[in-house]
């Protein structure tokens, strides 16, 4: 795809979301309430990266660039986010459908661990588990004479999506710049320094990978290449890296062995990177076209021009949302001595750096047209990156995108969108072959060429339900949005996943439950030992997302007044599915059984999805559950691998123990170590290695921290803790097209702004009495229809669980109507 064709349908997309759009765009107009300090929104250091994980990160959604800083020896490791290995396949197993129905039959028989063993002999990979995401090379920038260093000085400044780096070399300052362009595509670097004649200095392309280097006829150095052949699959990618110089002052010359700056006054760095990537199933684009196509244009104009235009690019996504959580001394210190002493300070602006740093990694790796952010984003160093940065979906691919709506990012999610669109596709014969349904399907994991057959073995890969969670993004965006044509685009898609279920449910011979059968709660044992078993049916997971897909097929068949026959039958269905049961330790059962203990630490908490980011466990209406489901997190514990710790944070958001949620930041906001997880120096989230679900998941579980709007209102500060003592958040989007502007002042809330973009009713839930003549007391069911809540059926209790009181706060419950594109200001000071 040109550049041109990219913004054409950067355009497309706009128009889909104009609703949202249109209500963002007026809030960027206005004076921001938090002042870009000099050191708020940077992240910075008093030396170069020593590795990967301590340098720091540009992108455009399709180029990456991690900036090294190294003053002799200037890396910036470059990413393209269509590099992957192998080329369009799937993996779908021809011969699994008779050792499914035997694995079915062993588990309905309770004969666990013989389901296992035939799971794991007879449904494993097939062909290959995916590809990987691959490097596309280093842009090194050389610089003879350097020595007697001084002044040092490296950031990434989050606000203008800029990386810097400073230092004085024999009593002259230098300086170099870089960004990513969004508008152009391509990665940007100046050099400068305080005296004329200064820039001296080489540049060369580098890359693992099979390639070659040459000079094109425009005199850019042109490294060319291919991606890595990987498990039986032939590498098709090809890919194109393009760079030229233009320099005032002195020269630069251009041969294979790369350009040569001499005696220059300045020097700016223009690279591009392009694929023959057309889509999964088509790799005929040509790279070099591309390449070629997109320096050119970028050529045309100065490093300002282009800098001031991608600022203006960024801060149209940044600046949506505002949030002040309070400054003091500790934002002058480096970061990464910051995040060394977060545990035991008092830093709570780290808290809000940290996520605000996860809106700017999302915006820099996934855009419109670009593949969605992947397990390391856009970010990876490797031929072989950890887990093959694919999109593990029974987690890591989804909590990518919490943060898109309730951030006010919602565009960032069509790329996660587009995926769900091919995978509907690619995943329908699978259905059909592996499991005899109809609808479609795939397993936990997934890539570029959108595969959906069983990856890394039965006991990890055996999971057929990741579809539903798929589909609770694209209700999601219609319940921030309210935008039917999005709907009625998406809504086959949702249908296929439910049509799939109606198929492959299996009735469970002791009550008589529809269950998914075989399958696991995501990546868990539930017998140990030497023979673990993890192929279980009817797992607490499976149960509540089929039970939410079912419900929001129902509904979204209702919101388009179509297929009323269809959802009449999915109702049926619904009411034949589990209830959620609790345990004999008063816990949330994980699985059908009682299996689960008080001493599993186990990082997933998949059985938690009804709370997070499910809404099906509701303090208000759900005590039992609720209780329930404090005491299986509680039995599992804080620390664990880094993207567990940010699920965490959510679920405590959820259970409205704010006090608890920021013990989990702190808990993350660590420097590694280890045996868990934690933050490197450049703030990336560590599994440990490097995953960058944790970043995201963080952001989100802040943001479910000041307002969640799933259960039948908004509440405000829901889980403020006790640190957050003064503060102010803007911009926020809940559910129904409201945005929320909040200030606190000791806990209490002294500003309340609601901005309506849909109208409807606006019902509020706040800890604190509110006078005032907009709202009045509500009563009886949300009358807005984006605010229905689930009716579920009474959960299953044991004997012998302790099922304690859930201890709410008093809240107060408001309702006040709304008109489109209104503003309300309910609150100016403390009443």
């Amino acid at each position: 795809m040109t550049r041109l064709l990219k913004v054409s349908a950067f355009i497309a997309v706009l128009l889909v979301f104009s609703s949202v759009q249109a209500q963002q765009k007026s809030y960027t107009k206005k004076k921001s309430d938090v002042p870009y300090h000099d050191g708020r929104y940077k992240l910075w250091y008093k030396q170069a990266a020593k590795n990967w994980n301590e340098a720091l990160p540009l992108g455009n959604g399709f180029i990456g660039g991690m900036v090294f800083g190294d003053v002799i020896n200037e890396r910036v490791q470059l990413n393209e986010s269509t590099i992957w290995a192998g080329g369009p396949n799937n993996t779908i197993d021809s011969g699994a459908r008779p050792y499914i129905n035997q694995v079915r039959q062993l588990l309905s028989e309770k004969k666990y661990a013989e389901a296992q063993a035939i799971a794991n002999s007879k449904l494993g990979p097939k062909g290959n588990s995916g590809m990987p995401y691959q490097l596309a090379g280093n842009l090194y920038i050389s610089f003879p004479g350097v020595d007697n260093v001084s002044n040092y000085y490296r950031d990434l400044n989050i606000a203008n999506a800029t990386a810097t780096v400073k230092y004085t070399s024999n009593g002259i300052n230098y300086k170099r710049e870089f960004f990513t362009s969004f508008a152009k595509n391509v990665l940007m670097v100046r050099l400068t320094s305080d005296k004329p004649g200064m820039i001296s200095c080489s540049l060369k392309l580098q890359s693992p990978l099979k390639t070659s280097v040459g000079v094109n006829d425009e005199k850019a150095l042109v490294l060319s290449g291919r991606g890595s052949d990987h498990e039986n699959q032939k590498g098709k990618i090809e890919f194109s890296v393009l760079t030229k110089v233009k320099s005032t002052g002195g020269t630069n010359t251009v041969d294979t062995s790369g350009i040569t700056i001499a005696k220059a006054d300045t020097a700016v760095i223009y690279l591009a990177i392009a694929t023959n990537f057309v889509n999964y199933h088509d790799v005929s684009g040509s790279s070099i076209s591309r390449a070629n196509g997109i320096l050119k244009e970028a050529y045309k104009h100065s490093f300002d021009e282009l800098l001031n235009e991608n600022i203006r690019d960024y801060r149209a996504y940044f600046d949506r949302v505002k949030i002040d959580l309070g400054i003091d001394s500790a934002v002058k210190q480096p970061t990464d001595l910051r995040i060394q002493n977060f545990a035991t300070n008092n830093d709570t602006q780290l808290a809000e750096l940290y996520f605000q740093y996860g809106r700017y990694l999302l915006i820099c790796s996934s855009q419109p047209t670009s593949q969605p952010a992947n397990l390391q984003g856009i970010w990876n160093g490797e031929l072989k990156g950890p887990w093959d940065s694919k999109y593990t979906i029974n987690i890591n691919t989804e909590m990518n995108y919490w943060p898109s709506e309730v951030t006010g990012l919602p565009e960032l999610s069509t790329p996660l969108f587009n995926m769900i669109k091919d995978l509907s596709v690619t995943g329908r014969p699978t259905a059909k072959i592996m499991y005899g349904a109809r609808g479609w399907m795939l397993h936990h994991n997934t890539d570029i060429w959108r595969i959906t057959g069983i990856v890394d073995g039965a006991f990890w890969g055996l999971w057929p339900t990741s579809n539903a969670w798929l589909c609770q993004h694209l209700w999601e965006h219609y319940l921030y949005s309210g935008d039917k044509q999005f709907l009625k685009q998406y809504y086959p898609i949702i249908k296929g996943a439910a049509q799939y279920y109606i198929d492959a449910l299996q009735k469970e011979p002791e009550h008589g439950w529809l269950v998914v059968s075989p399958s696991i709660s995501p990546e868990h044992e539930y017998i140990g030992g030497k023979n673990q078993v993890s192929v279980t049916a009817g797992a607490t997971m499976d149960n509540q997302l089929v039970y939410g897909l079912f419900t929001d097929a129902i509904n979204a068949a209702a919101e388009l007044n179509m297929d009323k026959t269809f959802a009449d039958s999915l109702a049926a269905y619904r009411s034949k599915l589990p209830p959620m049961q609790i345990g004999k330790y008063g816990q949330l059962q994980e699985w059908l059984e009682d299996f689960d203990r008080t001493d599993d630490q186990h990082r997933h908490v998949s059985h938690l999805y009804g709370l997070f980011p499910g809404n099906q466990i509701s303090p208000f209406t759900q005590p039992q559950l609720f209780a329930a489901a404090k005491n299986s997190l509680q039995y599992r514990g804080d620390v664990s691998t880094g993207w567990s710790m940010a699920w965490k944070i959510n679920l405590w958001a959820r259970l409205l123990n704010g006090n608890h949620a920021y013990k989990l930041i702190k808990d993350q906001i660590k420097p590694v170590s280890s045996n868990s997880g934690g933050t490197y120096p450049n703030l990336f989230d560590a599994h440990p290695p490097f995953q960058i679900d944790g970043n995201f998941g963080c952001t989100s579980g802040i943001a479910e921290m000041l307002m969640q709007s799933h259960d039948g209102a908004i509440y405000l500060l829901p889980a403020l803790p006790g640190d957050w003592k003064n503060g102010s958040v803007s911009g926020l989007m809940a559910r129904g097209g409201f945005k929320v502007d909040i200030k606190w002042t000791n806990h209490k809330i002294s500003k309340l702004v609601i901005h309506s973009s849909l109208g409807g009713n606006c019902r509020l839930r706040i800890n604190q009495q509110i006078i005032s003549k907009l709202l009045t007391a509500a009563n009886g069911k949300n009358k807005n229809r984006f605010y229905q809540t689930m009716d579920l059926k009474t959960p299953i209790v044991k004997n012998g669980g302790d099922i304690l009181n859930p201890g709410l706060a008093k809240t107060w419950l408001y309702d006040m109507a709304t008109s489109p594109g209104k503003t309300y200001t309910i609150i100016n000071e403390v009443n």
